[in-house]
């Protein structure tokens, strides 16, 4: 019989790190899932509590950390990821794409893990290019506010580039673009869970500037059948996984006030400093090489995420 794989997902008990345990216990792998509830939550990994092959690690992956027995991957996921969230813990998202990258690509030297760095379309900044390639080195402002966060993940990549070139480590870059789905956090900051919440509770949606600005949203079971082919896979990347299907935040506003049967209305705000204008991923290269395009189309998506909320969020 092959051996059980044993699997690493730091930041396991967030919104993408929970689908992912999900994903990787339904592959029959242990699970070890590391976090320190910084922004992720106990609520998202409750139904695999009393399941034999997944073990909870309350953890911060700052700090080394040390796991017994074979590893055989490491996802490497723990980061704050919403405005709200590095502009309140700019210093913690330092550190855990610095440090935490850092300690778990030398975990993943010491096991000789196959490694999965979650990087960001962040990393293209307010972009000059459009779609983005990989081959884009990006637009960041490092020393503005969203800089904690977009230069962590920057850093990332770089200290993987080094362990994989130097240590040999067997290691990959993903760069996510917008997802959105069930478990994320209401308080969140990102503009999914704002209009849904706001529009939930028959509030004004908030659009900033005048909602001309792009956004692609991937549902999450798109992005996590992209991030398994992609450890899966011989390809390093970096490779952009998401959605390429591109719709202005005026346009999704109204898709939210359509979907969720609601009497809110629209308001105007200044737009946040180095708000990105337009963001879209060009994903020849996980359509060619991961064999994966995205599937649910947005209405779909947006609408099992409603649904959610409403269940879920009070």
């Amino acid at each position: 019989m092959p051996k059980k794989k044993n699997v690493v997902i730091t930041g396991g008990a967030g919104f993408l790190g929970s689908h992912l345990s999900d994903r990787f216990i339904k592959e029959g792998c242990k699970v070890y899932c590391v976090d320190n509830l910084i922004t992720g939550s106990l609520k998202n990994i409750r139904h695999l509590s009393k399941d034999k092959d997944f073990e909870f690690i309350n953890h911060d992956i700052s700090k080394p950390i040390s796991i017994k027995g074979r590893v055989d991957y490491i996802l490497h996921f723990a980061s704050p990821a919403s405005p709200v969230d590095y502009l309140k813990y700019p210093i913690p998202t330092l550190k855990v794409g610095s440090l935490g990258s850092h300690n778990t690509l030398g975990l993943a030297k010491l096991k000789k893990a196959r490694y999965v760095i979650a990087s960001t379309s962040e990393v293209y900044g307010d972009p000059e290019v459009h779609p983005q390639k990989e081959t884009y080195w990006g637009h960041v402002n490092p020393v503005g506010p969203r800089g904690v966060y977009d230069e962590a993940k920057r850093f990332a990549e770089a200290i993987t580039m080094a362990y994989r070139r130097y240590h040999n480590v067997d290691a990959k870059i993903l760069r996510i673009f917008n997802t959105y789905g069930p478990r994320m956090r209401i308080n969140d900051g990102r503009v999914v869970p704002n209009f849904i919440y706001q529009a939930l509770h028959n509030k004004p949606l908030t659009i900033y500037g005048k909602g001309n600005q792009t956004r692609s949203f991937c549902f999450y079971s798109d992005l996590v059948e992209g991030i398994y082919r992609l450890l899966k896979s011989n390809q390093s990347g970096p490779i952009n996984i998401g959605n390429p299907d591109e719709f202005t935040i005026l346009q999704f506003a109204k898709m939210v006030l359509e979907l969720s049967d609601t009497k809110s209305k629209l308001v105007y705000r200044s737009l946040p400093v180095d708000d990105p204008r337009q963001r879209k991923p060009d994903i020849t290269l996980a359509k060619k090489h991961l064999k994966w395009k995205p599937k649910v189309k947005l209405k779909v998506g947006l609408q099992t995420t409603i649904d959610w909320f409403k269940e879920n969020i009070k």
